[in-house]
């Protein structure tokens, strides 16, 4: 080796800059960490499911969390790819790959197919047919319904909440494994009241979170030009009075698994207490609308969903 090649090769560092970066761009496109929240409920409903008198089989978790997993990958490459100059008017959103020109939108689109395609026929392969209907209903829902609407109407955030709601629905359906006969498809294991329950939970979970972040941000969707409750809501008296509602719509919630007779009744104790917990924050939210309010607000429900989850489950009644 001569000197030439010695001396361009000493800072491996530098090398390996470059893969750091296009790695980081690669999670950030994926919304890999966001993914993460869509694979625990996924994984809930699951389990929740083998509890009622699903089929347990750990190879068909694994498929059911990989295929969910690349449909999560695929809808948030797919919806940053459709929102390139809207996010690039947003300071928390500039910084993406897409409008950072980091990654061309062509490659964006390929990988967004190659990842939605894949899971949804990974389901139908490997899960079963129920499992991969859900998941292409949630990629058409996010995308061809919640993202274009964002821009024409603030009900966008209920329709964005059913798509957020749909991933545990889905792991319960895939806990009821295939159908070796494939006669039609099985709407009588989705319509227990168990599959309803969790679709609820994280229906009226996701509105007090994002009202909360639609009220810190509202000043950037404004300039990004997204049509949201709290837009032109500056003294957050709508937006504090529709995050106090939503909550107040998870005290039955809370009750519901007792009621239904699918967990124990310190389920529906410890629910109940949780959903007082969080809240006597949308109350203080609603009360003084001040930036620190709701980023409490914000930050509980992220604590609520995996506690409330934690919950039923551990607390479920076996079949």
């Amino acid at each position: 080796m001569n000197d030439s090649a010695t001396s361009r090769s000493v800072d491996p560092s530098a090398a390996a800059t470059p893969a750091a970066s296009a790695r980081d761009d690669v999670v950030m496109l994926t919304k890999a960490r966001l993914s993460g929240l869509v694979v625990m409920t996924t994984l809930a409903g699951y389990w929740l499911g083998v509890e009622r008198g699903g089929l347990s089989d750990g190879w068909r978790l694994v498929h059911t969390v990989f295929g969910t997993a690349l449909c999560a990958f695929g809808s948030a490459v797919f919806n940053q790819l459709i929102e390139i100059e809207h996010d690039a008017r947003m300071a928390r959103t500039a910084g993406r790959p897409l409008p950072g020109r980091r990654i061309p939108a062509a490659a964006a689109f390929l990988l967004g197919l190659v990842l939605s395609g894949w899971g949804v026929v990974h389901l139908v392969a490997k899960v079963n047919v129920e499992a991969a209907a859900l998941a292409a209903a949630t990629l058409v829902t996010y995308l061809f319904i919640y993202t274009p609407l964002k821009q024409r109407s603030s009900t966008n955030t209920l329709v964005g909440a059913v798509s957020g709601a749909l991933p545990p629905v889905i792991g319960w359906a895939a806990a009821a494994g295939p159908d070796p006969a494939a006669v039609a498809f099985r709407w009588q294991w989705l319509l227990r009241s168990e599959a309803w329950w969790l679709f609820a939970l994280l229906f009226f979970w996701q509105l007090p979170h994002f009202l909360a972040i639609n009220w810190m941000y509202r000043d950037e969707y404004r300039r990004a030009g997204f049509v949201m409750w709290s837009n032109d809501d500056d003294s957050g008296a709508l937006t504090s009075a529709l995050a106090l509602g939503f909550t107040v719509a998870l005290l039955p919630i809370a009750l519901w698994p007792v009621v239904s007779g699918f967990a124990v009744w310190p389920v529906g104790a410890g629910l109940v207490l949780l959903t007082g917990w969080l809240l006597r924050l949308a109350w203080v939210f609603r009360r003084d609308r001040a930036r620190p309010s709701a980023r409490r607000l914000f930050f509980a429900t992220l604590a609520y969903l995996p506690l409330a989850l934690i919950l039923v489950l551990a607390g479920s009644r076996p079949v």
